[in-house]
């Protein structure tokens, strides 16, 4: 059974980390943490210091090898309950659900009435991104939101419905200079997020921009693959 000390200390990381709705006590002692914005949980039970944390459905505690994780430090807690919450947010068809819902009722009869309902979905796409990604290129690690591009892997245009365009594995969090590469065709990156180069792209220009062989993006999820796979072959400068 947790402490009262202990129960606190859960909740507050919890609020803090989107779990905004009153945790639920468990009748075996753990306390269940939920959202308004999504329908999946999180158990928290503590065994002799220990944090051991599982979920309703597996794909939020990302990474893990087991349907549960054990750590012993606070800090640990707030990383684990922080990631849950952003893939909670972000699975897919879920920005496209929120999208649909967000639009329904406004007009789409002529183009700029069409162009306004684009800008509410490529505004939640970006939001989508920042979360996904943690505010930093995924390339780079550029921290500057400002500078941040959201840059679709299958372009927007290409796309065959809202659940492509909106899904956040059809995207990548890029700084500006690798956003251009990446959107003109110059990159690409292999399922394994290793760097692909177009031989188009001439060596001064490679050494002017940065281009590096250490540029990997890590944790690509296989939900990635069938996007860079359409990436390489209709976007990527073939010489």
């Amino acid at each position: 059974m947790m402490t009262t000390l202990e129960r606190l200390r859960v909740e507050k990381a919890a609020a803090d980390c989107g779990f905004e709705r009153t945790p639920i006590l468990m009748s075996d002692g753990g306390l269940e943490l939920r959202s308004a914005q999504f329908p999946e949980a999180i158990i928290v039970h503590i065994c002799e210091r220990v944090f051991r944390v599982s979920a309703s459905k597996d794909v939020l505690l990302d990474g893990a090898d087991a349907s549960e994780i054990s750590v012993g430090h606070l800090d640990q807690l707030y990383a684990i309950l922080q990631r849950a919450s952003v893939i909670a947010r972000t699975i897919p068809n879920r920005v496209a659900d929120q999208f649909r819902l967000a639009t329904k009722h406004l007009p789409q009869t002529t183009e700029a009435e069409r162009l306004v309902v684009q800008r509410v979905g490529q505004g939640m796409y970006r939001n989508a991104l920042m979360d996904y990604w943690q505010g930093h290129c995924c390339v780079t690690g550029l921290a500057v939101p400002t500078l941040l591009r959201a840059s679709h892997i299958k372009p927007w245009a290409k796309c065959q419905n809202d659940d492509e365009r909106l899904d956040v594995f059809n995207g990548f969090l890029l700084a500006p200079h690798v956003d251009a590469l990446f959107d003109g065709g110059w990159i690409s990156f292999s399922d394994q997020g290793n760097l692909i180069v177009s031989d188009s792209l001439p060596f001064a220009a490679k050494t002017q921009l940065g281009v590096s062989p250490e540029w990997t993006i890590h944790n690509l999820k296989p939900a990635h693959a069938s996007y860079l796979k359409f990436h390489r072959a209709e976007e990527f400068r073939k010489c």
